[in-house]
């Protein structure tokens, strides 16, 4: 059976009205092919239950969270149902129980771990429209829970997979991926096409179209995405296998970070094992390390420095303020004013020069680099954050992100 899975957020999801606009565009999307819908909470439903939860207990019970939070999602895929019946479909809903959505048994953070299709083909063959409650399953004892923020496109590209769907569509508020912030760069240009491998590095660096287990999952099942608009009409933009992708740029876009801070500690011992142990420090703490750099020995101590979450910098300061006069370094210093700007594109691993004409584009606007990490299909740079704006806007101009791309990729 030919079929799409579609998933609506909390912005499409975000009145009656919008429900019902939702509900006329499945509708007509059912017309052509069987479709299966995933819905998020109306939009600040989730909030506004994690906050009733918090002002009962500061650590509510995660068992008990869950089956709170999920009603959210329960209430939506009703709703939406009900609108659907209401236009002459024929619609049922279903809960992660329902389903069913397979997951372990960690509570606020599950993984799905299998989704057996049956339920749901069944029902498609008998012509329903099946609606799904987004970011919920059931763990082996039969209690509920939930996947997390943005889990419910984890639950739309899981189902894709599961159901062997042509398609996932993910209906957001925006037109689809764009080369930058268009808030940042009103010449950014909406993206018909991105890779898989492109989409990860830059919903890891900062862009929030989608969430990064999202894009893994449908990678993994090569299911193919498309993102696109609830409120305006569109082709959005496809997120597939580099394969499949006729034509690409060197650089597809720019992300971006303002929630970055740089840590050094400086004039501690070179020997082997140091960078393990002062890491260590910070890894134990459950806090992640980003850009790493370690300078040259000089005099047998060298210096390291790396970046993590801004929320994060004034506990890892203190942790290395005490390592510091355990391991008799220097000094530690830190700097939470700074911001990661990110060229991406899988049209890098063929064309050399970006990084000199990135460093040549940013030296020009008197825009210094502090920090350097690269990857096959990436290159970030860490700035202070005053010169973040200047720098992506003057990089999206120097790299013509505003131009349709014209390198023909050929199917392999």
């Amino acid at each position: 059976m030919t079929l799409i899975v579609q998933k609506y957020g909390g912005s499409s999801m975000g009145s009656i009205e919008r429900i019902a606009h939702v509900a006329r565009k499945v509708l007509a999307a059912s017309q052509q092919q069987p479709t299966v819908v995933v819905v998020s909470a109306m939009q600040g439903e989730t909030d506004r239950l994690l906050h009733l939860a918090k002002g009962l207990s500061e650590r509510p019970n995660g068992r008990e969270l869950d089956a709170l939070l999920a009603s959210g999602e329960q209430a939506s895929s009703a709703l939406l149902a009900i609108a659907l019946n209401g236009l002459g479909a024929k619609a049922r809903c279903y809960n992660g129980a329902q389903v069913p959505i397979l997951t372990d048994n960690v509570h606020t953070k599950a993984s799905i771990e299998e989704i057996p299709p049956e339920n749901i083909l069944n029902d498609l063959k008998a012509g329903y429209i099946v609606v799904v409650a987004g970011f919920q399953g059931v763990n082996e004892h039969g209690h509920v829970t939930t996947l997390g923020r943005g889990g419910s496109d984890t639950t739309a590209v899981a189902l894709a997979g599961a159901l062997k769907a042509k398609e996932c569509q993910i209906y957001t508020d925006v037109a689809g991926v764009y080369t930058t912030d268009p808030r940042i760069v009103p010449q950014a240009r909406l993206l018909s096409q991105i890779t898989f491998e492109e989409m990860l590095e830059m919903a890891s660096l900062g862009a929030k179209v989608l969430q990064i287990h999202s894009v893994e999952l449908a990678g993994r099942y090569q299911v193919p995405l498309r993102v696109l608009s609830t409120f305006e009409e569109g082709a959005g933009t496809l997120i597939a296998l580099e394969e499949r992708l006729m034509k690409h740029s060197v650089v597809s876009g720019i992300a971006f970070n303002r929630d970055e801070a740089r840590v050094s500690i400086l004039g501690v011992a070179d020997r082997p094992g140091m960078g393990a142990e002062l890491l260590g420090s910070v890894s134990q703490l459950n806090i992640d390390v980003d850009m790493i750099v370690q300078n040259p020995s000089i005099a047998g101590t060298t210096d390291l420095t790396f970046t993590v979450h801004k929320n994060d910098y004034n506990t890892v300061m203190e942790v290395l303020q005490g390592k510091a006069q355990t391991l008799r370094a220097r000094e530690v210093r830190g700097d939470a004013r700074v911001a990661k700007i990110s060229l991406v594109g899988a049209g890098m691993r063929s064309h050399p020069g970006v990084a000199t004409q990135m460093f040549e584009v940013l030296g020009q606007e008197g825009i210094n680099i502090q920090l350097v990490s690269t990857s096959e299909i990436k290159i970030s740079v860490l700035v202070d954050e005053k010169y973040l704006e200047l720098g992506v806007r003057a990089l999206h101009a120097a790299f013509g992100l505003e131009n349709e791309p014209n390198q023909e990729y050929l199917s392999r």
